[in-house]
Parts: structure tokens; C-alpha cells; sequence
């Protein structure tokens, strides 16, 4: 068995981050050899990204840490047309405008996981609009579009799951897969890079790009691509029954960041340590030990140290002392997640239902109903069984602090104005 001397990818196959790497031995070489430039590309079609990035992004981290140069790609141009791999149906299109605002939201989490400037190793921000507005059709079918084969382009799982199951795949979404090609390509020419990396479904993608690199007469290109991470119960990564779990601050509260990552089930807390944070394999291997009532402390561990990393120190230990008083003092705290509603409403009555969801805590009334049928839902720790409740004067102080709580874990601060 091939014995990796390269730091990065020593690093990435200690952490779980390794699923495929194309021509692994040369790559190794060059990473152990030479400064290499790598990218990831993302689409913005969220105005942030997700839990679901968090891999990649800590991928583009420890290639920066390890002496090589990141670059984080932004699909300004396919983001026009949407990634259709393992998709069930198309992708609703956006506007030149959204996309252009999608940028600029995400542009910040990248900051907290990379150093941006000009130095040999900072990080580079791209966007692959530069390229692909100014190309003409006709050229581009005859210089690049001969490279590539139907036959082949059809076997890829992430097209021929969608043709067996008999649902449309357009012209335009069957380019997405030739214009990712070409980003790789293009990289590969202005900035010398030879790596792309990506999530598992990525990998056809990802070697087109290889391949026709090949074809144009350039050094070789790699791929590596990091496994599909799901939890143990079989959770895709960033969903919940209330929503996605988004790296922004305003879409995802802190304190909501911090909890769901303070409710890893027990059999995730080792694997979610090795690849969400920094901390040694020491320390990972001494928190995995932990057993009983003892794991929550490694989980209160994982929790801050990857809210530090997305949000920052300061915020990460907040957010933890935050909970500490809720659960552990049964106090309230200022650290909790506020909703601001107009007193308006509040003086002619807002409907329980109607506040439960607009706070964040259930998806849809039906659900916001059936967490009050289950005894879930109170406010200030007093339990609420009537559905029908509407807070107004007539029963609440408006001045007064007002926490309304969805189970045992999920809070917020109801705030009048």
C-alpha cells in the first residue's frame, strides 16, 4: 500500500476527508515537491452557504495551513444555469442580479476559513463570469465541445439516474458538465492550477475537467473528491424538521449554530471532530473515549470550537454560555436568538401558531400545531397547551422578557417594539 508523504493529503486521509483521487502517487508527489494551487467551485444559489459546505471549505483550510495556494470559485456564470447532478428536476433559474447578490452574501464565510491577499499561499477569490461571458458560441463548439462525448457524458450516474427514471434533463442543464470542464481548464491556464476538488457527487464533473485538459496538451490535472457526510442516523448534513442550518449569522441565529451541533448524536462526535475542526487527533482520540454523561462535555467542545471557526471566538463562547443558563441555571440569557415583532400586533392579539413559526421554530403552523398537541411548547417554562393561545395585553407584560421554547433545546426571545 502507497505510503502518503505529502502533509495535506496525510492530513485529509487521517480526517475521513478522501473518497476518490485521480493519479494519487504523482499528485502526492507534487503536494510533497511543490507550492500546488487547487480550487472548489460554488455555485451561489443560496444568499450562504450551509452546514453542507463545511467539508470542502475545511478541505480549502488545511490546504492554505499546509503551504499551498486556495482558491475559492464563484459560479457567476453557471450559477446562471444550476448544477443538475443528482438533482430530480431542474433548477429554478436565477437572475443575473441574484446571483450577483448571492456573491456578495458569501463572500464573508469564506474570510473565516481562508486568508485572502497576495502573498504565495493567500487565498484567491474567482469568479468564472470573467471567462464564460465573452465566449462565442461557434468557437466553443468547435475548440472545446469536440472533446467531448455523448456516450460517454450519458454514463455518468448524476445523468443516467435522471434519464432512467424518465425525468427531463435539458440542453441547457447538460452544458453545466462541459462549462465545469472548461472553469478547470481555464484555472489551470491563468493561475497554474491543477487540482479541483469537491464533494462525491462532483467526481464525474470533475474529471471532464481532467480529460480535457488532457486533450488541450496541458500538465496533468487531479481530482479528489471527500465522501457524502451524513450522520449516523442517515441525516443528510444541515437539515432539520425546522430548516437548513446556514453559516449566516442572519439566516442561522449563533445560539441556533452552536445547538445543533451541541445535539450530535453520540456516534457522530469523533468523525464530526476530525473533520469541523483543527483540534489535534490527540485530543479527538481522548474526547472519543468519553462515554455516558461524559460525551456532552466533548460535544459542548465540538459545538464551540466549530462556531468559533464559522463565527468567531467571542460569539462561539456566548453562544455556549448562553446555553449553560438555559439548561443548566434555568436562567434566561441575552445570548439567546430575539425575534423583533411590532407592538402593533401585539396589541390586537398574535396568534401562537403564527409566532412559533416566525420565530424559527417549526417550518408551517401544522407544525407549529402538533408541537402544542405533543406538550413541546412554553413560554417563560410555563407549558402551553392551547393552540388558539393569542399573546396580547390582556395576558402579557410586552416590557417584560417573554422566552417561548419549542422542546427541551430550541428558544427564543420574543421582543416587542
Amino acid at each position: 500500500m502507497y505510503e502518503l508523504k505529502s502533509d495535506f493529503l496525510k492530513i485529509l486521509c487521517e480526517r475521513g476527508f478522501i473518497h476518490q483521487i485521480s493519479h494519487e502517487q504523482e499528485l502526492d508527489k507534487l503536494l510533497y515537491t511543490t507550492r500546488m494551487t487547487a480550487y472548489i467551485g460554488y455555485d451561489p444559489t443560496a444568499s450562504s452557504l450551509h452546514v453542507g459546505h463545511m467539508m470542502q471549505l475545511m478541505m480549502l483550510y488545511w490546504l492554505q495551513t499546509t503551504g499551498h495556494k486556495p482558491i475559492s470559485l464563484m459560479g457567476g456564470g453557471t450559477g446562471l444555469i444550476g448544477d443538475p447532478s443528482f438533482k430530480d428536476e431542474a433548477r429554478q433559474l436565477l437572475t443575473v442580479n441574484t446571483v450577483q447578490s448571492n456573491i456578495s452574501s458569501i463572500q464573508r464565510i469564506f474570510s473565516q476559513f481562508l486568508q485572502y491577499g497576495d502573498g504565495a499561499t493567500d487565498a484567491l477569490m474567482v469568479n468564472n463570469i470573467e471567462w464564460l461571458t465573452p465566449i462565442k458560441y461557434l468557437d466553443f463548439l468547435r475548440d472545446i465541445g469536440c472533446h467531448f462525448s455523448i456516450n460517454r457524458m450519458l454514463s455518468f450516474d448524476s445523468v443516467k439516474l435522471r434519464l432512467q427514471r424518465e425525468q427531463s434533463l435539458s440542453f441547457l442543464e447538460f452544458n453545466y458538465m462541459i462549462l465545469q470542464a472548461y472553469d478547470f481548464v481555464e484555472l489551470a491556464k491563468r493561475y497554474d492550477c491543477r487540482l479541483q476538488m469537491g464533494g462525491s457527487d462532483q467526481w464525474g464533473n470533475i474529471i471532464n475537467g481532467v480529460d480535457l485538459g488532457h486533450r488541450l496538451g496541458l500538465s496533468q490535472l487531479f481530482a479528489l473528491t471527500s465522501p457524502l457526510l451524513v450522520t449516523s442516523s442517515g441525516k443528510k448534513m444541515g437539515k432539520t424538521d425546522s430548516g437548513t442550518i446556514w453559516l449566516d449569522q442572519d439566516l442561522t441565529s449563533i445560539y441556533d449554530f452552536w445547538q445543533y451541533w451541541r445535539n450530535t448524536d453520540d456516534a457522530d462526535v469523533a468523525r464530526f471532530l476530525k473533520v469541523f475542526t483543527t483540534l489535534s487527533l490527540e485530543e479527538i482520540n481522548r474526547l472519543s473515549k468519553l462515554k455516558g454523561s461524559e460525551i456532552n462535555e466533548a460535544k459542548k467542545i465540538l459545538a464551540t470550537e466549530i462556531t468559533a471557526k464559522v463565527h468567531g471566538r467571542k460569539m462561539a463562547e456566548q453562544a455556549a454560555e448562553a446555553a449553560f443558563k438555559v439548561f443548566e441555571e434555568g436562567t434566561l440569557s441575552h445570548g439567546l436568538p430575539t425575534i423583533n415583532i411590532p407592538m402593533d400586533e401585539f396589541n390586537v392579539g398574535i396568534g401562537l401558531l403564527n409566532l412559533i413559526v416566525r420565530s424559527g421554530l417549526a417550518p408551517s403552523n401544522n407544525e407549529a400545531r402538533r408541537q402544542v398537541k405533543s406538550n413541546a411548547v412554553k413560554i417563560n417554562d410555563q407549558l402551553i397547551v392551547d393552540d388558539r393561545l393569542c399573546l396580547g395585553p390582556d395576558n402579557y407584560n410586552p416590557k417584560e422578557t417573554i422566552k417561548l421554547s419549542v422542546g427541551k433545546k430550541h428558544h427564543v426571545i420574543i421582543n416587542f417594539y
